[in-house]
């Protein structure tokens, strides 16, 4: 076995599965290998590389447009609530919402290996277009490669997208101010756990499943009664990862209270067996949001009345002291940091 240096030496010269999985370590990975070798250009005013956020924007008129891309490897494909060709859509349209845009168009690549079946490639390509029709947008373009039989496992799906929002209206992570409330807007963790529960065969009195879903019509309405300081999808590295990037880019500390945070039981028993931290578990049918206190009952009750909103709570709130820190207050009444996760529990969860 490695010991600590030996394994942190490797993971300098070698490509891991944690580099991918969404927390503290990817994010390493991706400005050590990636952005530090591109020229990192942007068009003035706009959002690039270096914010890291959910897409990036470029100023055209009276608009920014806002564009994001992203590729999807889940195992198993099909699971209960979605399938990879939905995660796809819903993940690609719900970068454009945090960011405050109207998703316009997606653009679609799909390789597949050789061998695989029809039938199911053809159930993908379905539900990725059932996916669109409820967000309101459409698949303009792609490209389809096939692998040779064993160079691939299965499918990978990549999207991009698309969306337009008015010049001073983009949502950015670095946007929430001291006395701003948190607010979650539904049960934390069901993708994860869906994923997981079928990896490790394990069955509950009610079945779990993902929470995948478009998120853009139900974000409009909150955006429209105002007082959206910034949003964060929480999928890769759970609300844990959402959260303390959301503090670091903002320059705030976060205090949240546990007791208000939803999470199903079935979810916690999963993470109780497991021995998961269910704040890293991925989110894909979820939004954290900062929301200026004289906004923040009224998005609320907004939120709630969207079929995808209805577990919404107000779980705690933005301070000035102590910058860069998230705080979990417990339901025993201690206190502790909740840390950014290193990686997401298992791999190839979205």
């Amino acid at each position: 076995m490695l010991s600590g240096k030996e394994a942190s030496s490797a993971r300098k010269k070698f490509v891991e599965l944690v580099h991918g999985a969404g927390g503290s370590l990817m994010q390493e990975f991706i400005k050590d290998v990636i952005i530090n070798h591109l020229e990192r250009r942007k068009v003035d005013g706009g959002i690039g590389l270096d914010e890291l956020d959910d897409g990036a924007s470029i100023p055209l008129g009276s608009y920014d447009i806002v564009f994001t891309i992203d590729s999807h490897t889940v195992e198993p494909l099909f699971f209960p609530g979605g399938d990879i060709g939905k995660l796809a859509v819903c993940g690609t349209v719900n970068d454009l919402a945090v960011m405050g845009a109207e998703p316009i168009a997606l653009a679609s690549s799909i390789t597949v290996a050789e061998g695989f079946e029809i039938a199911r490639l053809e159930q993908i390509v379905k539900s990725m277009n059932e996916a669109c029709k409820e967000a309101g947008v459409s698949v303009i373009c792609g490209d389809t490669k096939v692998m040779p039989r064993g160079s691939l496992s299965d499918v990978v799906v990549t999207t991009a997208g698309i969306g337009l929002v008015k010049r001073g209206m983009l949502i950015t992570d670095s946007g929430l101010r001291p006395g701003d409330v948190i607010v979650i807007s539904g049960s934390i963790g069901n993708h994860g756990a869906a994923i997981l529960s079928l990896r490790e065969g394990l069955e509950f009195e009610t079945s779990i499943a993902s929470d995948v879903a478009p998120l853009n019509k139900m974000i409009s309405e909150a955006l429209k009664v105002g007082g959206v300081t910034a949003m964060k999808d929480p999928t890769r590295g759970g609300v844990a990862m959402a959260l303390n990037e959301l503090a670091s880019k903002s320059g705030v500390s976060l205090w949240i209270e546990e007791e208000k945070v939803p999470v199903k039981d079935e979810v916690k028993a999963l993470c109780e067996v497991l021995g998961i931290d269910v704040y890293e578990l991925t989110c894909e049918g979820r939004v954290v949001m900062g929301v200026r206190p004289d906004k923040a009952e009224e998005v609320l009750e907004v939120l709630r009345k969207h079929p995808y909103g209805r577990e919404a709570e107000i779980v705690g709130e933005a301070r000035k002291e102590r910058p860069g820190y998230v705080f979990l207050r417990t339901v025993i009444g201690g206190t502790r940091v909740l840390n950014p996760p290193l990686g997401e529990p298992v791999p190839r969860i979205c």
